[in-house]
């Protein structure tokens, strides 16, 4: 399972956010740059970004993610607010390995399938839920399609990955949580990456055993340091398959 240490960033700064609420941030006083070279140090392969501000509609942190690409030492997953083609194909060009695409995914899925095809293994959908419902635009607008039908409209895309984020997740209900992402990875032959799930170590033990379940976001924890990095790489790692010992 792959751990992809998350920055999410709103006027420059590393935030995260408490049920997906874009006007209640929690700010972490940590510079952007330097923090993802510090993901890349401790072992992550993987880092996403998330530009909150462009999923606002109000403005973007595009110099300070390009900055990031261009240091952190590793893959660089850019989300957020990546509403047309121009701004995925924008991003690829200046090195992200992977994209993240949700609003334009639900509004227009033949755009979206294109690009997968154009970009195979670099496109990742989005499927953002609350509630049980499909949400877009910032977690905000509920979509008529379910997330079971979101799923399987792309199912034979060549997506890098689905992510899925429990908007409402409960820290005090973890089976719950292990509950949704398991319905909904069984509903998608793609890996799945699975957001806000993760509080503590034992999270992310739990996650590994979840079928189809390929990677975690791990964000708040991190910063809040309720998880170390390196311990939460290890656990993640893979247990080599024991060999027959011949003599």
């Amino acid at each position: 399972m792959i751990i992809y240490p998350t920055l999410e960033l709103q006027n420059g700064r590393c935030v995260t956010l408490h049920r997906g609420r874009l006007e209640e941030p929690s700010i972490w006083h940590v510079d952007p740059v330097e923090t993802a070279q510090g993901f890349s140090e401790a072992g992550a392969e993987w880092i996403q970004v998330t530009d909150f501000d462009a999923v606002a509609g109000e403005g973007d942190n595009a110099e300070l993610i390009e900055a990031i690409i261009n240091s952190a030492g590793c893959s660089v997953q850019v989300a957020g607010g990546i509403r047309t083609r121009d701004m995925a194909e924008t991003w690829i060009e200046k090195g992200a390995g992977r994209v993240v695409l949700g609003t334009v995914a639900a509004r227009d899925p033949a755009m979206v399938k294109e690009l997968a095809n154009r970009y195979p293994d670099q496109i990742v959908l989005a499927a953002d839920i609350w509630q049980g419902n499909l949400m877009t635009d910032g977690w905000r607008n509920p979509v008529a399609m379910s997330p079971e039908s979101f799923l399987a409209s792309y199912a034979d895309v060549p997506l890098a990955s689905v992510l899925i984020t429990d908007i409402d997740s409960d820290i005090e209900q973890p089976d719950a949580q292990l509950g949704l992402l398991s319905a909904l990875a069984g509903e998608t032959k793609h890996q799945v990456i699975a957001a806000g799930t993760v509080h503590e170590l034992d999270d992310v033990a739990r996650l590994k055993y979840v079928p189809n379940i390929a990677g975690t976001l791990i964000g708040r924890a991190l910063f809040s340091k309720n998880v170390d990095l390196s311990e939460a790489l290890e656990v993640a790692r893979p247990v080599p398959e024991p060999k027959a010992e011949f003599i």
